[in-house]
């Protein structure tokens, strides 16, 4: 079944962490500025009532979210947003509150923060709130918008740890449930920037049906009826494993690097698009190509 819903995930700002890193959360006034590239614009575009469709400003995987709601509040009614809220959840009895659900089931637009996806979805997994939101996005105009940790746990299984360095070394990355907003992909954030290309190698190689994407900082996907758009000013990287020849996975032991041959790497820019049912990508502004035309352009 193809939802009805829209997925808006961004890789994060410049200088703005994730997978609570030390850094997050510093100079996080400065570091808000996706609406300048008009990821945030498409965000209230693609609702069902634009500027008047209620949003509501989830900050739960951020340790500071009295300072990093109500700038992504102030970011939103800059660009013309009416109707923007915070939805300040902390625990799961909140989650499992009628306050809440009310409010859920109200929204037109959910936008997850960043910080650390893990925080987010231990406290909203499984909730009442969880389960409307989801239901939301399977049948109604809905939009799930989610930067940094609240992309990299729209997806059925999430990356929650992992360095950069040794991420191609057998069990360096770890693995867990995300929120179930779309199955068989894992989304990385702040990608290029932070060299994290080996986290998604071995997410990869480890269940090749899962496509990895890598989402540069400034940059996002719109996902919507099978298609994924690129938005913003960088790039997104897709890790395809579908075609992998050979590896040296399970002949290794834990800590050993891994050997991968033929595995099938994208780099998607601004209104490139992917087909998640033909596995095909497709450069709007091909060399070599007649020009395409996006239904879903930025």
């Amino acid at each position: 079944m193809t939802p009805a819903g829209k997925l808006i995930v961004i890789g994060g700002a410049v200088n703005k962490g994730s997978f609570a890193e030390t850094d997050y959360d510093a100079n996080i006034e400065q570091n808000l500025n996706f609406f300048e590239k008009g990821i945030m614009r498409k965000i209230i575009d693609e609702s069902c009532k634009g500027i008047e469709s209620r949003i509501e400003v989830i900050p739960t995987a951020s340790q500071i979210p009295q300072i990093v709601g109500p700038e992504y509040k102030r970011a939103f009614e800059f660009l013309g947003a009416k109707d923007v809220h915070i939805m300040d959840l902390t625990r799961r009895e909140e989650a499992n509150s009628e306050e809440f659900m009310k409010r859920a089931r109200e929204a037109d637009v959910v936008m997850f923060t960043g910080g650390d996806q893990l925080r987010l979805t231990s406290i909203l997994g499984g909730t009442r709130f969880h389960d409307i939101i989801l239901d939301k996005y399977i049948n109604e105009n809905f939009v799930y918008a989610g930067t940094s940790a609240g992309a990299a746990a729209a997806s059925e299984n999430m990356i929650y740890q992992g360095s950069s360095s040794e991420a191609l070394l057998k069990g360096e990355i770890k693995t867990t449930q995300g929120l179930g907003f779309i199955d068989n992909v894992l989304i990385d954030t702040h990608f290029v920037q932070r060299g994290r290309i080996g986290r998604l190698f071995q997410a990869v190689v480890n269940n090749p049906r899962t496509l990895g994407i890598g989402l540069g900082e400034d940059t996002g996907l719109f996902i919507y009826q099978n298609r994924m758009t690129a938005v913003g000013s960088g790039l997104v990287i897709l890790v395809d494993g579908r075609f992998i020849k050979d590896t040296n996975l399970t002949n290794i032991n834990i800590g050993e690097p891994i050997s991968i041959d033929n595995l099938t790497v994208h780099v998607m820019s601004q209104n490139d698009f992917f087909d998640l049912t033909t596995k095909e990508m497709h450069i709007v502004n091909s060399q070599y190509q007649p020009q395409l035309t996006n239904p879903h352009p930025l």
